[in-house]
């Protein structure tokens, strides 16, 4: 308990540090979480500091770290090569471990808000605070479990710091979100608080992704969040706009963005790592310049013709992946690294912030980036729907939304997915359907988790992932949580790591 203290006060320092200069009157050693959570002025900068953490899980390498090692992302060779850890999250190799500083960086980076959203609503007395701190502990604590596992439970009065077991764990989640949907706002000034959507749609996916062993999947519940939260949104006609730096500015299909602009610190730093080399070599102030770290995997930016996954007249494929690395002068960039021809191979544009071009270098790219948008929960709600055996609703659910879109407005027979589709056509179409429609945005290790097709399909595609097997879907808990934590040790680590 004396560990989880000292770390309870370390936290919460860290998250109120960037928020305000308040609390001068006592040093910081003296302050213990009373002090600093004494009154709901105070939990309100802690909450505005926690959701900012929460923002950066998604800055700098970490928007793309868990899009690695799907059928849809895969890195550079040329980063491969540069580290043999973060290599690992693509080639899932031996480098993949419990040491594995990359995964220790994942990790590290959420327990603190969880510690905080923990105090948040722990200390909070007015119940939109505490919803804050249930939102944030709930929505960390899914992504955790769905990577790692069994996780520890953090409450103030109550930490279990060992592993619990899965049940418990999905409990704690949905209890958290059904208080945060319960008490959030609907509507909010400030577009880095969550609002009670937010919340009901982060409630329904986990009704929806939640592990077997949880006991708490259930698709009809999924459906009901879900149905709460549609009417309040609308697809925006093009698609591409989602992606315009200049157009996007939390756009009426949002639920929820991550709030980025491209002024430091709040520049996301997306497009530094998902550009190509060569463009930054040549002109590093050209916007769709980058190292290479996340690039479409080859079943991702082909067509089906071709053996991937676009089909022809989908508006998705070139507002979603750069074909064309020409500079907008005309040059053409050449291979920076012998041999590393993906540098000049298709990439994502969906970070591209075209503000920066001939201004400032791309690493100050940054604008809204979806977390939660109509289109995933539209997708979501079909799938729920064809689990439930009602396939023909499901086609059509697709068909006249995000296909519609998709395709300018309209389909065409061809284009059209067939009502007498059967269920088990509707799972491997959806898949695909979420991908073109989705890829990068940070869901796609998740889904390919709930559906068991981690393995089959990443070795399928990934070209790296040729050591991928069944104890990867998870991830091995990093060998310095197991020394810090006295609950957790060797003995508590994933099958098939050391």
């Amino acid at each position: 308990m004396k560990k989880i203290k000292i770390l309870y006060i370390l936290v919460t320092l860290a998250v109120l540090a960037s928020c305000s200069d308040f609390l001068d009157e006592k040093p910081k050693t003296q302050l213990i979480a009373e002090d600093l959570f004494s009154d709901d002025k105070r939990i309100g900068l802690a909450v505005d500091g926690a959701l900012t953490q929460w923002r950066n899980t998604r800055q700098d390498r970490g928007a793309l770290y868990l899009s690695l090692g799907t059928d849809e992302t895969q890195q550079g060779g040329q980063q491969v090569k540069e580290s043999t850890d973060q290599g690992a999250l693509d080639k899932y190799d031996g480098a993949l471990n419990a040491p594995n500083t990359t995964i220790a960086g994942m990790w590290n980076a959420r327990w603190p808000i969880i510690f905080s959203a923990s105090q948040i609503y722990r200390y909070a007395t007015a119940n939109e605070l505490k919803a804050y701190g249930a939102f944030l502990r709930g929505a960390m604590t899914f992504e955790v479990a769905m990577f790692w596992g069994e996780v520890p439970l953090i409450d103030a009065d109550n930490p279990r710091l060992g592993r619990q077991p899965i049940p418990d764990v999905y409990a704690q989640v949905i209890k958290d979100l059904t208080f945060a949907a319960e008490n959030l706002p609907e509507t909010q000034t400030d577009l880095k608080r969550p609002t009670r959507y937010v919340a009901q749609a982060l409630l329904g996916k986990v009704y929806m992704y939640a592990p077997e062993a949880a006991n708490v999947r259930d698709y009809a519940k999924a459906i009901e969040q879900f149905d709460a939260v549609i009417p309040h949104f609308t697809l925006v006609p093009n698609y591409a706009t989602i992606f315009n730096a200049e157009a996007n500015q939390n756009l009426s299909e949002s639920i929820y963005s991550f709030q980025f602009r491209n002024i430091q610190p709040d520049n996301s730093m997306a497009q530094h790592h998902a550009g190509s080399r060569p463009v930054a070599d040549l002109d590093g102030k050209t916007y769709f310049g980058g190292y290479d770290l996340a690039l479409p995997t080859a079943y991702y930016y082909k067509d089906k013709a071709d053996g991937g996954v676009w089909e022809p007249g989908d508006t998705r494929k070139n507002a979603s992946i750069r074909y064309d690395l020409t500079l907008p002068d005309g040059r053409v960039p050449q291979m920076t690294w012998t041999g590393q021809a993906d540098e000049l191979g298709p990439h994502t544009r969906k970070f591209e912030d075209i503000r920066t071009q001939g201004v400032i270098g791309f690493w100050n790219g940054g604008f809204p980036m979806p977390y939660l948008r109509l289109a995933d929960i539209l997708l979501c709600k079909a799938e729920c729907l064809n689990e439930l055996g009602q396939t023909s609703a499901a086609v059509e659910l697709v068909n006249t939304t995000v296909r519609t879109r998709a395709f300018g407005g309209s389909l065409t027979e061809e284009q059209t997915w067939s009502a007498g589709m059967s269920q088990a056509d509707f799972k491997v179409n959806i898949l695909d359907e979420r991908m073109r429609e989705l890829a990068f945005e940070g869901w796609r290790r998740m889904d390919l988790i709930r559906t068991g097709k981690l393995v089959s399909l990443v070795k399928e595609r990934n070209p790296w992932a040729t050591s991928i097997d069944d104890h990867h879907y998870r991830f091995p808990i990093p060998d310095t949580e197991i020394k810090v934590n006295d609950d957790i040790d060797e003995k508590d680590q994933n099958e098939g790591y050391r």
